[in-house]
């Protein structure tokens, strides 16, 4: 079969691309900017790309048209496939047809963390033999591409009840509120299925589609109403809007993580935790990752692959060999003696929870703070008032905006500490004038903040 995939080069349409290639189909894609690393993820794999959406794309006569949900009405060739009638589908629900269908799904769902959640699910996974299939909205170093169908299977895996030279039956998923396509409008996790899934966190977000928490609420009741009873739902125990959305109506069994009641890791030196069970020990963890959000994150994937039948034991062998995310607290270099980090961090929590894991590690050294406030609940303002105070672990901060007076508005509660700044280049300056030996300098934008890292490591040699 032919597809064609419009909006290919998100993340997410990307996955889909190269599973549909692996999968034996004939992938050819469009997107507005046809750009990196995406696009040279998807070339190298001999997928055809056209940028932008110019009707004369019908002349490829596709079998089916893919939809990814940046595309709008009013859109050239989305106009133009409903013009002439022809036959269309949304990325969510051709994965579940296509690839999902009759296999065990993990579905990773939650405000924060799906990505490196996921990505530790699926490692674990990889580590016991398992050989998943994947769609991460992220790179796991671990494996270094962001999504497969899942390998064949070896002689050695028979004791999970597969053959050999049969697909693995498990498939990992970050599992996105976000709405599905223009035509259809729930969110993308309820097309998934899943026997096990994890609840990691919730809060209000996507001002743009959502108008309040009871609507995001509404979406995952929807997701955990198609969880079987011989399935398992993983649980933020200490979350409250997940308690409130599991007392509408739960028919499946629950494991919680984060409280006494289920899973726990206690810190027993920097980088040593025990984690425990209903209080039971379950075993020590040797790793390196900061904060508390991702010990929170390894407690969710642990009982996650332990209901795939993956041991405990096992589970703690595979994270100590965890190499993280990129773009999540990744080292992109240290130039005399300054360190430089890039977080995709851009919700006033996750931006707090990066800061407090930095300055865990780091202790009395100074942070300087990189922000840019691109997300459209951002720039709605929406989290005006509580970004200020996700800032306050930072020494000095350097906000990039467009809208420069609302960037200093926002920050105005940080006093001199905040820097605002609608010019890259005198951004970039500002910083490497103020940065020192021993600093940290920690980027945080859920894009590509004009290629700001490499821009930054050559201003700080010059310095």
């Amino acid at each position: 079969m032919h597809i064609h995939i419009l909006g290919i080069c998100g993340t997410f349409m990307g996955g889909i691309a190269a599973i549909a290639r692996e999968s034996g189909h004939k992938v050819t894609g469009c997107d507005k900017d046809v750009y990196p690393p995406m696009s040279a993820q998807l070339e190298a794999q001999g997928i055809e790309l056209i940028s932008g959406y110019s009707t004369d794309q019908i002349q490829l006569s596709p079998d089916l048209f893919v939809i990814g949900n940046v595309v709008t009405r009013g859109n050239p060739l989305m106009e133009e496939i409903l013009n002439q009638n022809l036959p269309y589908i949304s990325g969510p629900q051709w994965l579940s047809e296509n690839i999902l269908r009759g296999r065990w799904v993990l579905a990773v769902s939650g405000t924060h963390g799906k990505t490196t959640t996921s990505s530790m699910l699926a490692w674990i996974l990889e580590y016991a033999g398992m050989n998943p299939g994947f769609l991460i909205g992220g790179i796991p170093e671990n494996f270094g591409i962001s999504a497969r169908i899942g390998n064949i299977l070896t002689a050695k895996n028979k004791h999970i009840g597969c053959q050999p030279n049969e697909v693995s039956p498990f498939f990992v998923i970050e599992a996105d509120e976000y709405d599905t396509a223009f035509f259809d409008k729930r969110s993308k996790f309820v097309h998934y299925h899943p026997r096990t899934a994890i609840l990691n966190n919730l809060e209000f977000d996507h001002a743009d589609i959502f108008p309040d928490l009871t609507a995001i609420e509404r979406q995952f009741h929807h997701f955990i109403r198609i969880v079987p009873n011989n399935g398992l739902i993983v649980s933020n125990g200490q979350d409250e809007n997940l308690k409130h959305v599991l007392s509408q109506g739960c028919w499946t069994p629950i494991e919680v993580f984060g409280n006494d009641n289920g899973w726990q890791s206690k810190p027993q030196s920097k980088n040593d935790l025990s984690v425990y069970f209903m209080q039971k020990h379950q075993g020590n963890l040797q790793w390196d990752l900061l904060g508390e959000h991702n010990r929170m994150n390894m407690l969710a994937a642990l009982s996650a692959a332990r209901h795939a039948g993956v041991p405990v034991k096992t589970g703690l062998e595979a994270l100590a060999q965890f190499k993280n995310v990129k773009r999540r607290m990744e080292t992109i270099g240290i130039v005399n003696d300054i360190t430089v980090y890039d977080d995709f961090a851009h919700h006033p929590t996750s931006i707090q929870t990066t800061l407090d894991g930095l300055r865990s590690s780091v202790g009395n050294a100074k942070i300087i703070a990189v922000l840019e406030p691109r997300s459209n609940t951002m720039k709605m303002g929406i989290w005006k008032d509580a970004l200020a105070d996700s800032l306050v672990e930072a020494d000095q901060i350097f906000c990039f905006a467009s809208n420069i007076e609302w960037a200093r508005s926002t920050l105005s509660p940080l006093g001199d500490k905040a820097n605002c700044y609608d010019e890259l280049a005198n951004l970039i300056s500002a910083i490497a004038t103020v940065s020192k030996p021993h600093d940290h300098i920690l980027i945080m934008s859920n894009g590509g903040f004009g290629n700001i890292h490499e821009k930054l490591l050559i201003a700080l040699k010059q310095h």
